[in-house]
């Protein structure tokens, strides 16, 4: 598909490696399409396109209400059943129904599911091997601690991938509500560190009780269990 270098489409325009957006580069490769940008200020090689929005707003819709979208859709299937698509196009000076025609037995049929779409962002790595995402932890594994990584977030799942590369390295349900811990516990980590200490450390200016709570926090839960220490500590020491 050759197309023009529409900002939605195209970050960054060249005649070799032209920088997609990746949402957009992502639908391509999921309905098995590939974008072939246009040469910046060279028309000539552009393809011709119509603004269907346009011209069914001038043509089909111009002047009319409808009660319903349902009512709305049907009038345009018939519109296009009984004109749209006999007309003779401008340009080609071909019948629409006729070109359609030629292009149907190359076409390939869609995809069994339908494109997700996503936003991407980049996340550090905690020292408990956790991302926070909408204060919630996920497991990060194999990203090591204190690496950034991207996270493609869907509607229902984030997929955690490599900064570089965007290799997939793991993949997750959405929490259903803030402060769950995404992690098994077999990759918890119970050994201190510097920000553990620091955590008791204050605790235990608060009281024997907080310290003791704390500790059992970080006992049960490992480094994941510091996040709800902090917390407490903060709660009582402000």
């Amino acid at each position: 598909m050759v197309l023009d270098n529409l900002k939605e489409g195209v970050l960054k325009p060249d005649l070799y490696e032209s920088e997609l957006n990746p949402v957009y580069a992502a639908m391509l490769a999921h309905y098995g399409v590939v974008a072939d940008p246009a040469r910046v200020r060279d028309p000539d090689r552009k393809g011709t396109v119509e603004n269907a929005i346009q011209h069914t707003q001038a043509t089909a819709l111009k002047g009319r209400r409808f009660e319903s979208i349902e009512e709305q859709n049907a009038f345009l299937e018939q519109w296009e059943e009984k004109w749209a698509s006999k007309r003779v196009h401008g340009s080609t000076r071909r019948q629409v129904q006729a070109m359609f025609e030629e292009e149907r037995p190359h076409l390939r049929a869609l995809p069994a599911r339908n494109f997700e779409y996503f936003t991407d962002r980049v996340y550090t790595v905690y020292d408990d091997t956790c991302i926070r995402v909408d204060h919630s932890s996920y497991a990060a594994r194999p990203a090591a601690i204190g690496s950034r990584v991207l996270v493609r977030k869907y509607a229902h799942r984030l997929e955690i991938r490599d900064l570089k590369t965007q290799a997939l390295l793991r993949s997750h349900d959405l929490a259903d509500r803030p402060g769950t811990v995404v992690l098994p516990q077999d990759e918890r980590l119970f050994n201190p560190s510097r920000e553990t200490r620091r955590i008791l450390a204050q605790a235990k200016t608060i009281g024997p009780s907080a310290e003791r709570l704390c500790q059992l926090l970080f006992d049960t839960e490992g480094r994941v269990g510091q996040a709800s220490s902090a917390w407490f500590g903060g709660i009582h020491a402000g």
